[in-house]
């Protein structure tokens, strides 16, 4: 049964089983130890969640108005799950579905023009930690000692920056096209859309460089070589993601197997009560995916706003 699901998710990059007995996290627990038994930490965390202990974590706790473009989980690390367990404990009224996309079809429809951008220059993430927006280096890196943040940084290819009241910067550089370790298959595999400016509400956009200036945004990208993306640019990706997307509303005891490095995934917007719990596991080494380019720390660059 594991090797059919297996061979199914390799096809598919996520399969959605209804039905079965997950009612907390406890029985949620469970049913990851035998779906994924090789848990993976969750590193140089970007989102507000619940830890509800056993590594079972909430999908996000960003408020319901906001919808989270499509992504894979932890694109910037240097090590990140292969899959990831997505379980239903309580449904919303509307709306709130985790759409997932295939990346081998997302990276057919970008244009060529992007794809060889990307593909020699990579994606630039720069990262502001803060307490007042996003998250706080001492969450992000789960240490209280500054030096254990620069040893992390040093032995992940991240460049940091310390600032006035105890802000911290960090740049990297990562592939955004990689192959899967054991397919063979090439996907689009990035955080570059997502966390651009330009994704963005205008009105946030223009509060945020207003409040902490054009170099203070919680995240911003752009291509590897420092060159931001355009609006269009940015239409061309988001379209590519669009026409891959599937969804399909939750019910309590759903879960979904999402094959990260296939699979992107998102959230949709909803109202009342949802309670979605995920899992990480299968850790995969990016020195396995054939990245070109290699990773690398960055410098500062000005960023598209």
């Amino acid at each position: 049964m594991m090797a059919e699901l297996r061979v199914a998710l390799r096809t598919h990059g996520a399969i959605f089983i209804r039905g079965l007995p997950v009612f907390d996290t406890e029985s949620f627990g469970r049913v990851r130890d035998v779906l994924i038994p090789q848990q993976t930490p969750y590193r140089e965390k970007a989102t507000p969640r619940s830890d509800y202990g056993n590594s079972v974590y909430s999908s996000t706790d960003l408020p319901a108005s906001q919808a989270i473009r499509m992504h894979n989980e932890n694109s910037y690390t240097l090590d990140f799950p292969g899959t990831l367990l997505f379980g239903c404990l309580a449904a919303p009224a509307e709306g709130g579905a985790t759409p997932v996309a295939d990346v081998r079809q997302v990276l057919r429809g970008i244009p060529p023009r992007l794809l060889d951008r990307m593909r020699e220059h990579g994606w630039l993430l720069t990262r502001n930690y803060s307490e007042y927006i996003s998250l706080d280096w001492r969450t992000s890196f789960a240490t209280e000692d500054p030096s254990a943040v620069e040893e992390y940084c040093a032995r992940n290819l991240i460049s940091w920056e310390w600032k006035e009241g105890d802000r911290l910067v960090t740049r990297q550089v990562r592939p955004g096209i990689i192959e899967h370790p054991e397919t063979g298959e090439q996907v689009w595999f990035n955080h570059l859309a997502f966390w651009n400016s330009l994704s963005l509400d205008s009105d946030i956009r223009e509060a945020l460089v207003e409040e902490f200036g054009r170099d203070g945004l919680p995240f911003n990208t752009a291509f590897g070589d420092g060159l931001p993306l355009t609006s269009d640019e940015l239409d061309a990706v988001n379209s590519a993601y669009e026409a891959a997307t599937v969804r399909k509303s939750w019910q309590p005891g759903d879960v979904m197997l999402v094959d990260n490095i296939l699979a992107a995934h998102g959230r949709d917007p909803f109202r009342g009560d949802r309670k979605i719990v995920v899992a990480m596991g299968d850790p995969v080494s990016l020195d396995h995916c054939k990245p070109s380019p290699l990773p690398a720390p960055a410098s500062p660059f000005t960023p598209n706003v």
